[in-house]
């Protein structure tokens, strides 16, 4: 399971970040697309190091929002 931050896009679209994955970031015309395309984008990104022999980051779920 890992943390997925979602942010609404200057272009429209709904970006889709990976925290513990540096660099894992989507993105989709609706949330709901942009949650499936970081699923996918998550699943590749650690075949990637898998294959590479590379050790795959934890999740720590240590993101917070604050409003300021």
């Amino acid at each position: 399971m890992r943390q997925i931050l979602l942010s609404h896009g200057e272009d429209g679209y709904w970006i889709a970040e990976c925290p513990s994955l540096p660099g894992c970031i989507s993105q989709g015309k609706t949330r709901e697309q942009a949650i499936v395309n970081a699923k996918e984008a998550v699943e590749v990104y650690i075949a990637a190091l898998e294959a590479d022999g590379l050790p795959v980051p934890e999740e720590h779920f240590d993101a917070m929002l604050v409003a300021i």
